[in-house]
């Protein structure tokens, strides 16, 4: 079993409670708006295995140390991160060209500060955006997912609400 931590749209501000929130993960996933390097070091300082894509307002400091889409194996399941995505019925051009291709058995992303998990039926598989943890952004609560991974089975799914926006 592999224990996650999942947030996403950081925008330089982490939130000093995650890193006891997270303490019983084996990763933390970061699906983009990282905001600058300082939160992927304070991350990396918490857990060894940090997974991490770029969003729309990282800089080339974070480029360097990111990818845009990261596809990984976990716990007997293919993950798929990405920053914009969409979500099911609605995903962006790029991605219904990259599900043509290839589907995953999670499809990560960030981008809308909206939290969303959501089985998607046409693609087969479950699609998570974990909201935003970060102060910037129109979102009213912040956001982060815990989870596991089991035998290639998502479980034990946990919403975390970091308080309000500007808090």
């Amino acid at each position: 079993m592999t224990r996650i931590g999942l947030l996403s749209d950081t925008h330089s501000y982490l939130d000093p409670k995650l890193e006891e929130l997270f303490a019983n993960c084996d990763e933390l996933w970061h699906a983009g708006d990282i905001g600058n390097v300082a939160v992927l070091d304070t991350l990396r300082s918490w857990k060894p295995v940090v997974r991490a894509v770029w969003g729309n307002i990282d800089g080339q400091d974070i480029r360097i140390e990111t990818k845009q889409d990261l596809w990984f194996d976990c716990a007997g399941m293919t993950i798929f991160m990405t920053h914009i995505g969409g979500y099911p019925g609605r995903y962006n051009r790029r991605m219904k060209e990259i599900f043509a291709e290839r589907t995953p058995d999670v499809f990560i992303c960030g981008h809308s500060h909206i939290l969303k998990v959501m089985y998607d039926k046409k693609h087969e598989f479950l699609h998570i955006n974990p909201g935003a943890c970060g102060k910037a952004g129109f979102h009213h609560v912040r956001t982060a997912l815990r989870f596991a991974i089991d035998g290639g089975e998502v479980k034990e799914m946990e919403v975390i609400e970091l308080g309000k926006r500007g808090n």
